[in-house]
């Protein structure tokens, strides 16, 4: 099969066993691949009110029929697991190199089932799969038990791994791959610790089979003229994603002191020209990518002197101004720990902010705190609230649960500012100032993201995205109903990206027309642009049907009462609330689904060739 390697790879942790069995073609053709295909998995295998953090969850690793090949940016793989942080469908995608090689190992994906007893790491070796102890690396963070493991393997092997932070099951612990590449939302790194299972190494060389070599090749080399040619290229070539820093703030929508504000009156001094000029030693790209927007950096001296990657935009964002903290350097610090514990950098200064917050209004103390003064703009407690967290030492066991069960158990009116949508940490880009992104927060299917449907780019940024032909937001500030149908469409777009293995960078840069031509000389599809967003929304409605079967409504489509009630005290989108009720209607009606309960309707799911959900879904 043309595009994929043919073989998926069952892993039965309890028993150390391993299986392979053939890759579903037709699946494969209607969900593309990548979160398409691992999310038909999760639906049909795992039960509803599965314990996330139970051996019957399962945690799919899943390539697309663009990872590893010449396509340009196409180092990106996915993986899908029931999510500890939100207890609905989770996925994420990280770039790097590691998916290049579990494809060119022989197997287009690996199911992982049940745990294992004592902590174990699972080798694939070109398609020769071996369970090793790992008593060893049990207790290691991130780079140790990478460079153990790249010393005991030899050259070659990619590794996956988790820190502390997953081996204590905090529930945005994540995954890393060659020590700063993330599957950073949703707690996979939890996942993998409650399976004991602390790394999987991949390495091959196997040919990935092309259906048209000689028009793949002119076609994927059109496609990246393009991105090399493009602004997005310029830019993020030279500053990275920190980039949009100013961009955001100067339009007031800069989250500050835990979204207390939306203006940031040190931007200058944690933007990206900052970032250059004083701590950027070199730049880095993922397998086969022509943008190159990773940072190496390099603080040499200091209490915070350290050397990796990073820091991206939303770990200034979350560690910066939503801490209110203007020290790039322990932004910076604080980043790359948490790279090497395994927490998700979003989640993780998020909810160091919103204590803060608590204990700024009293519903923390010295005495719960068990001592810590959590003071906004503390760059010491900032950074040993990051290491309790990953630890799980006394308050960190708190702030490891995430600001959505920190605020039920904390209860005094702490839930209006606990900043997450369905239990997932909101990035920083405050909706009040372009309410479109409102709408994009709650209905990302894994929760407030910023990524799902990335309208960030036509609302911040004043980029727009050509994969999306019809993308203008005439006035952020306003709620359009008919612009809801632009959340929509890039939604399904940017998914069928993830499916795909491709970045979703690709999509400021090209059209569906642009992307369809390598798709095909890959694949041997037929595909056309139509072809590739309903593909997307096929994926999209699915991950959607997922949630409505674990008891997901209308109800949980919402934002936290801050956005919705309280309007920017100060900056141009100052007196600005969202008003969500209009938008989601308009949603509703675009998607096909029903407006009063937000499931899919009958004809929907029909339409999308997924009638295999409709008695599941109930009412």
């Amino acid at each position: 099969m043309s595009g994929f390697m043919g073989k998926i790879l069952r892993v039965d942790l309890a028993h150390r066993k391993a299986s392979v069995e053939p890759l579903p073609g037709g699946d494969a053709a209607l969900l593309l691949g990548g979160c398409g295909l691992a999310t038909k998995y999760l639906f049909e295998e795992l039960r509803p009110g599965t314990d996330p953090l139970g051996p019957e969850n399962k945690l799919i690793f899943m390539s697309g029929p663009l990872t590893g090949t010449l396509s340009p940016s196409s180092g990106k793989y996915n993986a899908v697991t029931k999510s500890p942080l939100t207890g609905l469908w989770g996925q994420s995608g990280s770039g790097g190199k590691w998916g290049r090689e579990l494809k060119r190992s022989g197997y287009d994906g690996i199911i992982i089932e049940g745990a294992s007893e004592k902590p174990v790491c699972l080798v694939i070796n070109d398609g020769k799969v071996e369970f090793r102890d790992a008593a060893e690396l049990w207790g290691k963070n991130v780079f140790d038990t990478t460079t153990m493991l790249e010393q005991e393997l030899g050259k070659g092997f990619c590794i996956a791994c988790i820190g502390t932070g997953g081996e204590n099951l905090v529930r945005y612990a994540t995954i890393m791959n060659e020590r700063h590449r993330a599957l950073g939302r949703g707690g996979f790194g939890a996942v993998m610790g409650s399976k004991k299972l602390k790394a999987v190494a991949v390495k091959g060389d196997r040919k990935i089979p092309i259906f048209d070599q000689d028009a793949f090749e002119a076609a994927a080399k059109v496609a990246s003229d393009f991105i090399s040619e493009s602004l997005l290229k310029m830019t993020l070539e030279v500053y990275g994603t920190s980039m949009v820093l100013d961009l955001v703030n100067v339009k007031g929508g800069l989250p500050t002191r835990n979204w207390q504000s939306g203006v940031c009156t040190y931007a200058d001094m944690i933007n990206a020209p900052t970032l250059n000029e004083k701590l950027l030693v070199g730049r880095k790209a993922c397998y086969a990518c022509p943008i190159a927007c990773g940072r190496l950096v390099d603080i040499k001296a200091g209490k915070f002197a350290i050397k990796g990657e990073g820091p991206e935009y939303e770990s200034i964002g979350t560690f910066g101004p939503m801490c209110d903290i203007s020290d790039i350097e322990a932004i910076t610090y604080a980043h790359i720990l948490c790279n090497d514990l395994g927490l998700d950098t979003v989640s993780a200064g998020s909810t160091i902010a919103f204590a803060m917050e608590c204990y700024e209004k009293g519903i923390l103390n010295k005495k719960t705190t068990g001592g810590k003064e959590i003071l906004f703009g503390d760059v010491d407690i900032m950074v040993d609230l990051v290491r309790c967290t990953a630890a799980r030492e006394g308050i960190g066991d708190l702030l490891a649960e995430g600001t959505r069960l920190m605020a039920a158990q904390l209860g005094g009116g702490s839930e209006r500012f606990a900043m997450n949508v369905k239990g997932m940490e909101l990035p920083a880009y405050d909706c009040r100032a372009t309410k479109i992104t409102g709408l994009a927060y709650v209905t990302a299917n894994r929760g407030g993201d910023h990524i799902t449907a990335y309208v960030q780019g036509p609302t911040f940024l004043d980029i727009p995205f050509l994969i999306v032909e019809e993308n203008t937001i005439e006035d952020v500030t306003r709620e359009n109903p008919l612009e809801a149908k632009v959340v929509k469409d890039m939604e399904d777009a940017l998914t069928t990206f993830d499916a795909l293995g491709a970045c979703k960078f690709m999509g400021m840069a090209l059209m569906a027309d642009d992307i369809v031509p390598v798709i095909n000389a890959a694949t041997g599809w037929s595909l056309d642009a139509a072809g590739f967003r309903q593909a997307g929304e096929r994926i999209f409605n699915l991950a959607r049907a997922f949630n409505v079967r674990e008891g997901l409504r209308r109800k949980d489509d919402t934002l936290p009462a801050r956005l919705l009630e309280d309007p920017l005290p100060d900056g141009p989108a100052a007196g600005l609330t969202v008003n969500l009720e209009p938008l989601l209607d308009a949603y509703y009606d675009f998607r096909g689904w029903d407006r009063r309960t937000g499931i899919p309707t009958e004809e929907k799911l029909r339409e999308l060739k997924l009638d295999f959900v409709i008695n599941q879904l109930g009412d």
